[in-house]
């Protein structure tokens, strides 16, 4: 979470509006779906992680970091289109089925390109300026305060990780295999009461300040919103265009 909320203050367009951002977001979902073979969605996918890295400035290294564990999970849903596990009268093996590797391609390439997608916006665009569009959508109140509560948790999680293995490092903890594994056991069973309890304070700082309501924040002004929507309107309709080009 670190990562992606330094990306979302730092890139060069912060100070572009969400609801732009929101519609290229959009606009390249439909391009990626309305995809009609795999090196269409690949083509799409490629041209928003480029508008990301180059336009928005993201740093390389950042998004890899960020995407590694989605790619990963990616990776075995997606094998397990393209192979199956044979359990007949021998040994149990693995067969490909027929049409996986074309199945694997067409579902791996459509998810790479909404995740290139989803990785625009969330690197791009700060959680306020999320909640503040989702709002101005109509989202329910209370799914938008579980989201908050959800990412402002995640944080709560991090640092009691790095707290504790600071001090499990600095007592040696990790030295020999022995005791790395015994300061494992120790690691989660003190994350589960640390958060808990971090989690019970959260809920205990808000239930003193009256908190019977939804949750406000101050919503920034975007002085170019329209034209920023009409910006990334006009860029989503040309990956919807290049994808029926490419049909």
């Amino acid at each position: 979470p670190m990562l992606i909320e330094q990306s979302a203050y730092t890139n060069r367009w912060r100070r572009v509006s969400p609801a732009a951002k929101g519609l290229f977001t959009a606009g390249a979902f439909i391009a990626v779906f309305a995809a009609n073979s795999p090196l269409t969605a690949a083509i799409i996918a490629s041209l928003v992680v480029a508008l990301t890295v180059f336009g928005a400035g993201i740093a390389p290294s950042c998004y890899l970091r960020v995407a590694t564990p989605a790619l990963f999970f990616l990776a075995l849903g997606s094998l397990s289109l393209a192979f199956s596990l044979d359990i007949g009268e021998g040994t149990p093996a693995f067969k490909m089925t027929p049409g996986g590797l074309l199945k694997l391609a067409e579902v791996g390439t459509r998810s790479l390109g909404s995740l290139a997608a989803l990785l625009f916006l969330i690197l791009t665009t700060p959680l306020i300026d999320l909640i503040a569009l989702l709002r101005r959508l109509k989202v329910p109140p209370l799914l938008l305060e579980i989201m908050v509560l959800c990412y402002r948790m995640l944080f709560v999680f991090s640092a009691a990780v790095h707290e504790t293995l600071t001090a499990q490092s600095a007592r040696l903890g990790y030295a020999t295999p022995r005791l790395a594994m015994r300061s494992l056991g120790g690691l989660a069973a003190n994350l589960t009461l640390q958060v808990w309890q971090r989690a019970h304070a959260l809920h205990s700082a808000a239930l003193a300040r009256n908190n019977d309501g939804p949750l406000r924040f101050l919503e920034p002004t975007f002085a170019h919103s329209r034209r920023d929507c009409r910006i990334a309107g006009l860029a989503g309709a040309s990956l919807i265009a290049l994808t029926m080009r490419l049909a």
